[in-house]
């Protein structure tokens, strides 16, 4: 029993060790080949190339609307692939008379670089800097939008500027509350690195909130989103 017993923990140790090691690569899920381009979906575009901060490059698309302009979406995406399997979102904001900026995070896609918390943050930043800088774009004429992992480097950088609106899609409080929903075996809380903490930081966002989350998400937690709306400051509204 003292053997079975002392296997047994060596075998979970080896688990939290492993767990602990490769927790980046169960969070960023790149994808470096694109599937398609916003011609695909008959939406004409702007290549773009951003320096962040740091030294790395950021790839995107910048897709204007032909007619009069509604504002501009600033566009983040999930932990997995690249911008090029988010065109029917890009195409639904777009056909609702938004200009829309997509840009890959570091690693992802054409961008340089490896992902990391630290360094998304910066990504956020660089195409803050794009819109309201290079394209001249008012912050209350910007809104921003942030699915899943893509609500971290949204909330964060919707508490330090001024955006006119926030639209938060699958988003969860922080990352490990879900982890310990699908790894409850495991002391996630001790070992996650990666935080993206939305719960905290939405009652430092002014703009008016729209979030959007469904029932049936196998991913994020129907609750984690019922609770970063919770912690949310008014106005706001959940869908």
């Amino acid at each position: 029993m003292i053997t079975t017993a002392i296997g047994l923990a060596v075998g979970y140790g080896a688990i939290v060790g492993l767990a602990f090691a490769f927790q980046d690569q169960l969070l960023f899920q790149p994808s470096s080949r694109l599937l398609a381009t916003p011609d695909d979906a008959g939406m004409p575009y702007e290549t773009v190339r951003l320096d962040t901060d740091d030294g790395e490059t950021l790839h995107g698309w910048w897709i204007p609307t032909p007619d009069v302009s509604r504002g501009t979406l600033l566009f983040f995406h999930g932990n997995a692939g690249n911008i090029s399997g988010r065109l029917e979102s890009v195409q639904q904001f777009h056909q609702l008379g938004l200009n829309v900026l997509i840009v890959d995070y570091r690693g992802y896609g054409q961008s340089t670089g490896a992902p990391s918390e630290e360094g998304i943050y910066r990504d956020a930043e660089a195409c803050w800097r794009y819109l309201t800088e290079t394209k001249d774009r008012a912050p209350q004429d910007v809104v921003i939008f942030g699915r899943s992992m893509g609500g971290g480097p949204a909330t964060w950088l919707a508490a330090r500027e001024k955006p006119g609106a926030v639209i938060l899609e699958s988003v969860f409080t922080n990352v490990p509350d879900v982890g310990a929903h699908h790894y409850s075996f495991l002391p996630v809380r001790a070992l996650a690195t990666n935080q993206f903490d939305n719960e905290s930081r939405v009652s430092q966002i002014d703009a008016p909130k729209l979030f959007i989350h469904s029932r049936g998400d196998r991913v994020v937690p129907f609750k984690l989103g019922r609770q970063v709306f919770a912690a949310a400051a008014e106005p706001k509204q959940f869908l």
